[in-house]
């Protein structure tokens, strides 16, 4: 064990954090802590590393054990360089390095008794420079920050010109290269584009000390944790597992107690119904037997009904206006931010009733895209066009569309006039504001709690074309939940961007992968995409294109042409979905009926089979059936094959 919570309790005036909460991290253990926001994650982080004193309890980190910790926000004032700031980390490799070159000069001009006792330090000092990797920090240091998504052209970049999200990624590259024997990671995820947080994944999941992060990105808790500590309630609950496994343990553990409280009120209503039918027959016998069963009751310790879950509010989303089939067709569009070329000779259609998720690295242009689309930014050329009845609705991250001077039920109330006080309570309620929480300014909310806003209004806009920025963003798990129920039940059309997997996964049919200047077309969820996505990028941006030489796909579903349309894209993965499929029902029905045959050569081999000749008579003729079906199917199987 290399950190223990004993009994930690926390409270700032009346609202309590955490009351006698206990959990312990093992020695190379990954482990998640989850909850909704403002239960008192980041709290507990704080009084680990001691930021915050606990009111009551203890925080025991291992004696001769490092922590190093990354917090969401990060203040750097030093001035240097970003490699600069990074180099730090390896201080005191650095300074054994000075060291190790001022003794190699030294010993020139020492003998004897001396120049024995420099050797010595010499290598000892060479010893652990040796087994500290050394040589190779500085490549090191450059595989980190390119690892979090700086180019080398950035290292010399000023930390001061910096912005939040990037300085975030200098301190975790920093804290990752300082290597800990505990890592403690507040959202390390956020401003990481999705080739980031994959390297982060693998990154972790081979770090030989400990970890403990706070974190909404499920894909993310799935990859990498063993462990989770949930915080709800003021209490902490460990699961063992990754995040689908906590899911599922919750769930059945919520189950499993409205079960007992449902079996509990059951059995005291019919207490009551005989203590009532007792009584009611007023002889002596009857009340004394009406009177011993109250006293049954009273000491029955009441089971504590289950609070219900956000995620069980449901969400119906109906757009006004059914659109055409026809949403959007974007021909031939381009844009550029002198000297950065984001994309050019763009082409793509949108059907009614896609979920369409754009993906790609920071700064490749998927916010413009949806800028363009919404007609906030220009294209500088190409065109697009919406189809007929196509109402949007635009989600941005910057939330302009709302009124800072206003409070949350204002904020609704005066954009749906026609809408009741319950009304707007229950959408509220979906994204998680309840009481006294819809009186709160929208100048005084958070980021995470303006993005609700800003979704609950977009969900009663009655739009049949919803266009999101990062919806995702400041999220909690359980609004993550919600969101996704509400546009999975959505019959509208959807585009949006994200780097949430996890939620892409859910609720996309469709990704559009912006790389080297255009898109790439996958007909599929995040799975699919990470299945096909070596292939049909050096398909259809830049394998072909760049090499002047053939590219194909298994199978040859996939052309050579870079710029083949989006509709050939589509028809050509369609195609090899369609065979796969084809495939994998061919080769299970094949299973099916060997194993079928196996069992009838089996039975006729017993004898009170084959003694009957009726019974003989119709495994033979089911044996040929088979044999013939059989025989059909492997046809079909060489086909599909090849």
């Amino acid at each position: 064990m290399i950190l223990a919570c004993q009994g930690i309790c926390k409270a700032f005036g009346e609202e309590v954090i955490v009351k006698n909460g206990s959990f312990h991290i093992e020695e190379h253990e990954k482990a998640a802590l989850v909850g909704i926001n403002g239960a008192g994650k980041t709290t507990i982080f704080k009084m680990i590393v001691g930021e915050l004193p606990p009111d009551g309890g203890s925080v025991v980190l291992t004696k001769g054990k490092t922590l190093g910790y990354l917090a969401q926000h990060q203040d750097m004032i030093s001035g240097g360089t970003i490699y600069e700031e990074v180099k730090t980390a390896k201080a005191g490799l650095i300074e054994m390095e000075h060291k190790i070159r001022a003794i190699e000069l030294e010993m020139k001009h020492l003998s004897g008794t001396e120049l024995e006792k420099r050797m010595e330090t010499y290598h000892r000092l060479m010893t652990a420079f040796e087994n500290d990797n050394g040589y190779a920090y500085e490549s090191e240091i450059a595989g980190v920050l390119k690892g979090l998504g700086f180019e080398e052209s950035d290292f010399g970049k000023r930390t001061d010109t910096l912005s939040g999200g990037q300085k975030t990624r200098v301190s975790l590259g920093k804290l990752l290269l300082t290597k800990p024997d505990i890592l403690l990671l507040d959202e390390p995820t956020n401003h990481l584009d999705l080739n980031s947080i994959a390297w982060l994944e693998t990154y972790l999941l081979n770090y030989p000390g400990a970890v403990l992060i706070v974190s909404h990105d499920r894909y993310f808790l799935n990859r990498v944790v063993t462990k989770i500590v949930e915080i709800e309630n003021s209490g902490l609950m460990t699961y063992m597992g990754n995040y689908h496994d906590y899911a599922e343990k919750k769930k059945q553990l919520r189950e499993a107690r409205l079960k007992e409280y449902l079996n509990q009120q059951q059995e005291i209503r019919h207490q009551e119904a005989v203590i009532e039918k007792l009584r009611s027959f007023n002889r002596e016998k009857s009340i004394r037997r009406a009177e011993s069963r109250e006293k049954m009751l009273e000491k029955i310790k009441p089971v504590e009904k289950p609070a219900l879950l956000h995620t069980e509010i449901h969400l119906n989303l109906e757009p006004a206006k059914i659109s055409g089939n026809d949403v959007l067709s974007v021909e031939h569009l381009s844009k550029s931010f002198p000297p950065h070329t984001l994309f050019t000779d763009v082409n793509f259609e949108i059907k009614r009733g896609e979920h369409v998720a754009v993906i790609g690295d920071n700064g490749t242009g998927k916010t413009t895209l949806l800028k363009i689309l919404n007609q906030v930014l220009p294209a500088d050329s190409g065109s697009f066009s919406l189809g007929t009845n196509v109402q949007i609705g635009y989600y941005d991250q910057e939330h302009h569309v709302l009124h800072m001077d206003k409070t949350v039920f204002d904020e609704i109330s005066d954009d749906y006039p026609s809408l009741t006080g319950t009304q707007i309570r229950n959408m509220l309620a979906a994204f998680l504001f309840t009481g006294d929480d819809v009186f709160k300014l929208i100048g005084d909310l958070s980021g995470g709690e303006r993005g609700r806003v800003s979704l609950a209004k977009l969900m009663l806009s009655e739009a049949n074309f919803l266009i999101l920025d990062e919806p995702t963003n400041h999220l909690d798990i359980t609004s993550k939940e919600i969101l996704e129920k509400a546009l999975n039940d959505y019959t509208g059309t959807v585009l949006y961007v994200s780097h949430d997997r996890y939620f892409i996964n859910q609720t996309a049919t469709r990704i559009l992968d912006l790389v080297n200047q255009t898109f790439v077309n996958y007909i599929g969820n995040y799975d699919y995409y990470l299945e096909k996505r070596d292939e049909l990028t050096a398909a259809y941006a830049g394998g072909a294109a760049n090499t002047g030489k053939e590219v194909f796909s298994p199978k040859d579903t996939c052309k050579n042409d870079s710029k083949l349309s989006w509709q050939e894209q589509k028809e050509a993965q369609a195609k090899e979905r369609k065979r796969q499929n084809d495939l994998k029902k061919t080769e299970d029905k094949i299973s099916s009926l060997e194993e079928r045959s196996a069992q009838i050569d089996e039975l006729m081999t017993q004898e009170e089979i084959y003694t009957d000749s009726i019974k003989c008579q119709e495994l033979s003729g089911e044996k040929a059936e088979l044999e013939e079906e059989l025989e059909k199917l492997y046809n079909i199987w060489e086909v599909l094959a090849n």
